[in-house]
């Protein structure tokens, strides 16, 4: 990510020539340096050879579509994904974001939805690429940092690093937020709503289902530790009581 005082950088991976053309001018507006392209494949050298720290992705590309391009960033790159769909269909959405999206947008939309939405996303600290494909994990280092406990799960909230045992998982940072929220008060049940204004931190973050994605995403990386993430049903979620 662009150090301080350095403008950031976005790619438009968008064909529809208007829509490219609104992003463009919206994200330049807020400071981005931006470069556009019109398909999934030179979305990825795009994001390959400029390095942003952020990706506007356009879920109906022509060739490869946006989800299969979102997952071939996401091998290479945390940079922040806002994928972009046209489509009504909730599974679209849901599978935008298990590619590792960071949040979604239905077309049409504002500008000033867009604007609040990238400002949420930076307001919210992000796992380095060296750190999100190292191959060994290293075992947490005595810290002076903030650690929560749960049973087998333990968080270095400031590291921003999570453990099972002594394997360290491989999180999202929308994983990694949801649970250092429900570790920290483990005998509260939060609400999808409060966990949306916690974690997504954003007016516009009104669906429900990112919460739900995201907490299904959490529990498959959290393996045999995933009943600790436990439902409430009609309500939300909370830490299994130990």
């Amino acid at each position: 990510m662009s150090a301080a005082g350095v403008e950031r950088r976005a790619v438009v991976v968008e064909d529809d020539e208007d829509i490219r053309s609104l992003i463009e001018f919206t994200l330049t507006s807020q400071g981005f340096e931006v470069r556009s392209v019109d398909s999934g494949l030179a979305g990825i050298e795009c994001v390959a050879s400029f390095d942003p720290d952020l990706v506007t992705l356009d879920l109906g590309l022509p060739g490869i579509d946006g989800i299969e391009t979102c997952r071939r960033i996401r091998e290479t790159s945390d940079v922040y994904i806002v994928m972009i769909t046209a489509r009504d269909e909730e599974i679209d959405r849901l599978i935008g974001l298990e590619t590792g999206a960071d949040d979604f947008l239905s077309k049409p939309f504002s500008p000033r939805e867009l604007q609040a939405r990238v400002n949420a996303l930076f307001r919210r600290p992000r796992r380095t690429t060296a750190t999100m494909t190292e191959s060994v994990p290293t075992p947490l280092p005595e810290t002076t940092n903030e650690i929560l406990d749960h049973g087998p799960l333990k968080v270095d909230v400031d590291g921003r690093r999570a453990f099972r045992g002594d394997e360290e998982l491989a999180l999202t940072r929308t994983e990694f937020d949801l649970l250092t929220e429900l570790m920290r008060t483990p005998a509260r049940v939060w609400t999808r709503e409060a966990l949306l204004r916690s974690v997504w931190g954003t007016e516009w973050a009104t669906d429900t289902h990112l919460v739900e994605v995201h907490v299904g995403n959490l529990r498959r990386k959290l393996g045999d530790a995933a009943p600790l993430v436990r439902t409430v049903r009609g309500v939300g979620y909370r830490m299994e009581a130990l």
